[in-house]
């Protein structure tokens, strides 16, 4: 019989090539767009994209989750076509509302004077909910491989469209931009226009999924796909609030320089707060790794752990799953921090406003690790179907989030908002953990998790003391003590391996 584990691995790398090359060359935008846009450009576009992802989780009202878990008791493609029925319903009533009131909806957020923005913001929310549930479809049948192809092929085509219209043609693209937005436009149109054609390709490279759709509302499998979605959506708007919320709510609550500073910045108090945001958000890319290997895993455990549900030794196999999990992402943290010399150049040349931004990475990434306990820990509501549990985790969460954005923000900027994504997850997979463990009791491997915490907080602190020897120097020490770390792993996890039967 094969290993799950080893499967489990194996999906997730399929997965991981599906996103992480995906993710990677779209994170290549990042260094590309804060040498083409000034960091207030930059965080505009920033924003823009936090409201989508919000908006996104609305459309989507958590059938992809809805999904997997009614595909494992009924007829896969009754789900699917019941599922895919929904998000197209709820996209349709989004985009007639959407028509008439995006313009209010721009001057609401201060965007009066650029609302085609703000449109076209719309219609890649629209595109991107109706291809939710036939990727679900291909994770559900298997098909990382051609998940992974579609995924990559979308970002490529986002890249080589922005290199056009903002590299290649620009002064064409700025004309043909004002001939039909007006002269309050700019280049940053086309970061939007690149990604609705991107957009468009998904769904016709979907076609094989859509060609199969039925459209159909089944009462009897609505009705409790909708009670199941509900909490779901929930929680994934919460969750959107706990990650995006920072991009939309920095502008208002970082405390403006006086009138005599802001001159010398030669910069208006919005300006200042734009060029924050955008500083805020080049250098919260560099936690991208991090995320990568959250999302590839997401992809492949979710399916994983609903397909394992029912076997016997489905708690130690999730508690394996969680130890292997921490060790990886231990491992990105030690990574991304010790070649911070080679990854800063990521964000801007040398004496770039953007650097200054860099003190945020080591916060966002344990932030973005807690997050990932957080999601191997929701298993247990989910198998349970009691998902208004998760609901409750995080609002406790975006509680936590709001409350320290709203204390910290406006005394130490936008730092303050890396801080509160780590008091956030952190509460969140404390009160996950102990409440899943009363409701479905994992022996996860607390004890040896902590130890591979402590190895790793210890070699941090070391590497700290080398940063005024030369680069190279400095990059080879870096580079002994990650091998250190795997090789300390190496040896805990021989000798006392986890059993599975």
């Amino acid at each position: 019989m094969k290993n799950p584990i080893k499967a489990l691995a194996g999906q997730t790398a399929i997965y991981g090539l599906g996103t992480i090359v995906p993710r990677l060359l779209n994170y290549l935008l990042t260094p590309f767009y804060v040498r083409v846009f000034v960091s207030g450009e930059y965080g505009q576009i920033s924003e823009l994209y936090a409201w989508i992802a919000l908006l996104l989780a609305v459309l989507t009202f958590g059938m992809e989750t809805t999904f997997f878990r009614f595909s494992q008791k009924d007829d896969v493609n009754k789900v699917f076509n019941n599922a895919e029925t929904i998000v197209l319903l709820i996209t349709a009533i989004f985009l007639l509302f959407y028509s008439f009131f995006y313009k209010s909806f721009a001057e609401l957020i201060h965007y009066k004077f650029n609302t085609h923005y703000v449109l076209l913001l719309g219609i890649i929310v629209a595109l991107d909910a109706a291809a939710a549930i036939p990727f679900a479809m291909l994770r559900k049948e298997n098909k990382a491989g051609r998940f992974s192809l579609i995924k990559t092929l979308n970002v490529l085509t986002n890249i080589l469209f922005n290199i056009l219209f903002l590299i290649v043609i620009p002064e064409k693209s700025l004309m043909i931009a004002e001939y039909i937005f007006g002269e309050q436009t700019s280049l940053l149109i086309w970061v939007f226009i690149s990604n609705i054609i991107a957009s468009l390709l998904n769904l016709f490279l979907l076609y094989p999924q859509f060609s199969k759709l039925r459209l159909s509302l089944d009462k009897e499998l609505i009705v409790p796909m909708l009670k199941y979605s509900l909490p779901i959506l929930l929680i994934s708007l919460v969750g959107m609030v706990n990650e995006v919320a920072d991009k939309i709510l920095i502008k208002y609550l970082i405390t403006i320089p006086d009138e005599t500073t802001l001159a010398t910045m030669n910069v208006t108090g919005e300006q200042f707060a734009m060029q924050q945001l955008g500083i805020y958000s080049a250098n919260f890319k560099l936690g991208v790794l991090m995320t990568i290997f959250i999302q590839m895993f997401r992809f492949a455990s979710e399916p994983f752990f609903f397909g394992h549900a029912k076997d016997r030794n489905a708690p130690a196999l999730y508690a394996k799953v969680m130890t292997y999990f921490v060790i990886f992402c231990l491992l990105i943290f030690l990574c991304v921090m010790f070649y911070m010399d080679v990854l800063q150049h990521f964000v801007g040349r040398d004496g770039s406003d953007y650097r200054e931004g860099l003190r945020i990475v080591p916060v966002i990434l344990i932030a973005n690790m807690f997050l990932g306990i957080v999601f191997n820990l929701s298993i247990w509501f989910k198998l349970s179907d009691k998902t208004y549990y998760g609901t409750i985790i995080a609002i406790i969460g975006s509680i936590m989030t709001l409350l320290c954005f709203f204390i910290l923000i406006p005394r130490i900027g936008y730092m303050g908002a890396a801080i509160a994504h780590l008091v956030c997850y952190g509460v969140m997979m404390l009160v996950s953990y102990f409440w899943g463990q009363r409701v479905l009791p994992i022996p996860y491997q607390v004890g040896r998790i902590t130890i591979y915490c402590i190895v790793a907080a210890i070699l941090f602190f070391v590497s700290t003391l080398t940063s005024e020897f030369g680069v190279v120097l400095k990059l080879s020490l870096n580079t002994l003590m990650i091998l250190m770390f795997i090789g300390i792993v190496f040896i805990l996890e021989r000798r006392n391996p986890l059993k599975i039967e």
